[in-house]
């Protein structure tokens, strides 16, 4: 949360437009699909555009909680089941899918749960992140493979958050930055903030767009308990894009062998896109520590520092 220099605090960008509960989940999964009413309902996560329950100890479904994550739900419904099965990871299918009522105005979905522990949270050593980046480097490849956008892209749009131009991105996070340092949780860094301002006169990568997760960072990889990739989840952010948009993973998520290997498995990455990449996780990273800072998530706030540090280093 960004304070402004006169009055009280701004309201978040993450503050929910809709926040349903564990009760109102209970009721409209209830009277949408029989067959789950009356079993437990318990809250999982909450996210930025999302509120997150598990149900029944099997399903999780997704709730919007601003206007703006709707056309992503639409999007989550209509490609997960086609991009599915195409790829090495498990990713969410939709199972259930509720429509907006009077007592929630949005659509929603549930799918299988997906075991697993975000890496945020789990956060394993740098030396245990090999096997990891390189499974990521594998399903990105995988998933920015041209041919699927015929089968899958249909209707997407074009990267409308304008996360693969360093340009964009970069002027976005010097206020994030500046945000970090008034808060006390981030020592300015001149080899980030050189990055940055560096990255503010350079253009897009060029190239034909492929489908892109949208959102890849260290919340969205799940780990199973041998910290080895077990899923990708929240796909809202879906879109077609230039690979950069998801290979910023590789640099806020990854540094030294690990980046090496996910890079091994993925395939070679031309300058300008490794230069878009790294601007994202910079700008990814900055934007999560923000977020973990000002709603007390302190294993978030420590992996997203540092990914600052890894995405202007080797």
């Amino acid at each position: 949360m960004t304070i402004p220099p006169d009055g009280p605090p701004a309201v978040p960008e993450w503050a929910p437009e809709h926040e349903v509960g564990a009760e109102l989940a209970a009721t409209l999964i209830g009277r949408s699909f029989p067959e789950l009413r009356g079993v437990p309902v318990e809250r999982l996560a909450t996210g930025w555009d999302n509120t997150v329950f598990l149900v029944g100890g099997e399903w999780v479904f997704r709730f919007p909680r601003r206007r703006i994550a709707v056309a992503g739900v639409e999007r989550e419904l209509a490609v997960l089941p086609v991009l599915a099965p195409r790829l090495p990871l498990p990713v969410p299918v939709p199972c259930f899918a509720g429509e907006p009522s009077d007592d929630f105005p949005w659509p929603f979905w549930g799918a299988r749960r997906l075991p697993g522990r975000e890496l945020a949270d789990v956060r394993p050593p740098e030396d245990r992140r090999v096997a990891l980046a390189a499974e990521a480097g594998a399903f990105l490849r995988a998933l920015h493979d041209p041919a699927l956008v015929p089968a899958a892209g249909e209707g997407l749009p074009v990267d409308p958050m304008g996360r693969a131009d360093p340009a964009v991105r970069a002027s976005r996070t010097v206020g994030r930055l500046d945000a970090l340092a008034a808060l006390g949780v981030w020592e300015r860094d001149p080899a980030v903030e050189e990055f940055v301002a560096a990255a503010q006169g350079w253009r897009p990568p060029g190239g034909d767009p492929v489908i892109v997760h949208g959102d890849l960072h260290v919340r969205h990889l799940l780990l199973d308990p041998g910290g080895r990739a077990a899923g990708v989840i929240d796909w809202g952010d879906v879109c077609l894009a230039d690979p950069a948009v998801d290979l910023s993973l590789a640099y806020a998520g990854f540094t030294g062998a690990a980046r090496a290997a996910f890079l091994g498995e993925y395939g070679q990455v031309p300058a300008e896109r490794t230069a878009a990449a790294r601007t994202l996780a910079l700008n990814l990273s900055a934007t999560l520590a923000e977020y973990a800072a000002s709603t007390g998530r302190d294993g978030l706030l420590a992996e997203s520092l540092a990914g600052l540090r890894r995405a202007v280093g080797e």
